[in-house]
């Protein structure tokens, strides 16, 4: 197996909300091949889903094209401005970056997946030397493992989880993280029949939910949630822990009474429901001050958002809550390899946004930096630099 190879990573210094990492320059251990649904490690299997080729984009003409969703679009002078920066490009003489490259993304249907095939397809369009492995997998927790144990060098988490990950109870010890950028907002979806007769959380009580995957954010969020409304989960409410496709089959048939995911809007599994049975979505941005303790769930990155005009029948005038999610890596990941990557995020941005995304997109330079609490790493610092200054 061939590792990502590039010049050892400098300490340009810190930028934006992220800091920069220190030891960067460490080589990788391992990579893959192109064959992107073959496990890897102890953990191959580990929440992956059984539908992972199903594609996401069936229902694109339902919400508006990838290239009005982008929250500021980059300036046509900057990408002007970038002639040979891209490695590969014929006038540095530059082969570029090389190597095999693993993406953590999430269940198969969701947009973390169909994220990490559009920017796979990109890395290898621009770097015909680097291969991207997508990983389908339960998501945030799940991911942030893979990254742990060696089994991934790019994953997608949401940004609570990322912070979780720096010393919680969540993670036996702190996982080391750094960051290339934020990319959009995930929106929790919290959503019954529109027949039942549940019309909050507090609602729940004595009816089953699935609260997403075990390795999911979602999972994670979803007894916060029900603490935050009074509930005592697996007591008060039996709890199960579905993949999305199940869950839904689960919500259709009755066997559940509602199910919570996270993830960009709208979901095609979500939209096929919305049409028939019908969902109605739950109002979960009152719950934000009410979970009690020195933080709450507002401490840890979360804010209110109303579902996006159009997203489902079944959201209008809904507000729920939001959480930016991250695309981080192993610290030890090149800089030369994390630098191409950025820079694709930047200036292949409408590229990256799966066809029917209707909620908001940060893929721009001024909301890329703003990572939070997890450092960007020197590779992005350098790509940021170079593309705003």
């Amino acid at each position: 197996m061939t590792r990502p190879t590039g010049p050892a990573a400098g300490s340009p210094g810190p930028v934006g909300h992220g800091g920069v990492d220190r030891d960067a320059g460490r080589a990788i251990d391992g990579g893959v091949g192109r064959d992107a649904d073959r496990g890897v490690g102890r953990d191959a299997d580990r929440g992956l889903g059984r539908d992972a080729d199903r594609g996401v984009g069936r229902d694109a003409d339902r919400g508006v094209g990838r290239r009005t969703v982008l929250r500021a679009a980059v300036g046509v002078g900057v990408v002007a401005g970038l002639g040979g920066v891209l490695a590969g490009d014929a006038s540095r003489q530059d082969p570029g970056p090389s190597g095999e490259l693993r993406l953590a993304t999430g269940e198969p249907t969701a947009f973390y997946a169909a994220f990490g095939r559009l920017f796979a397809a990109e890395i290898e369009r621009a770097h015909p030397r680097l291969t991207c492995r997508v990983r389908t997998t339960a998501g945030s927790i799940a991911n942030i493992e893979l990254l742990r144990d060696g089994h991934a060098d790019l994953a997608l988490v949401l940004t609570d989880t990322a912070r979780a990950a720096q010393g919680t109870g969540l993670f036996p010890r702190p996982v080391p993280l750094r960051a290339l950028g934020r990319l959009y907002e995930t929106y929790l979806q919290f959503a019954v029949r529109a027949d039942s007769p549940v019309r909050t959380v507090a609602d729940l009580a004595g009816r089953k939910v699935s609260l997403g995957a075990v390795g999911s954010g979602a999972a994670l969020l979803g007894e916060r949630l029900l603490n935050a409304a009074g509930l005592t989960p697996g007591t008060d409410v039996p709890v199960r822990h579905l993949r999305l496709a199940d869950a839904a089959a689960a919500v259709r048939d009755g066997s559940v009474e509602g199910l919570l995911v996270a993830g960009g809007v709208p979901l095609p599994t979500l939209t096929d429901l919305d049409t028939d049975p019908g969902l109605r979505f739950l109002p979960l941005a009152g719950l934000l001050p009410r979970l009690g303790g020195r933080d709450g769930l507002a401490g840890s990155g979360l804010e209110e958002v109303p579902f996006p005009q159009g997203a489902y029948r079944g959201a209008g005038g809904v507000s729920t809550i939001g959480v930016s999610n991250l695309l981080v890596c192993r610290p030890g990941l090149p800089s030369a390899v994390v630098e191409a990557l950025t820079r694709l995020l930047v200036l292949r941005a409408t590229a990256l946004v799966p066809e029917n995304a209707v909620g908001a997109q940060f893929l721009d330079v001024r909301s890329l930096i703003g990572t939070g609490s997890v450092p960007l790493h020197s590779g992005a610092v350098s790509a940021y630099r170079a593309l705003h200054g």
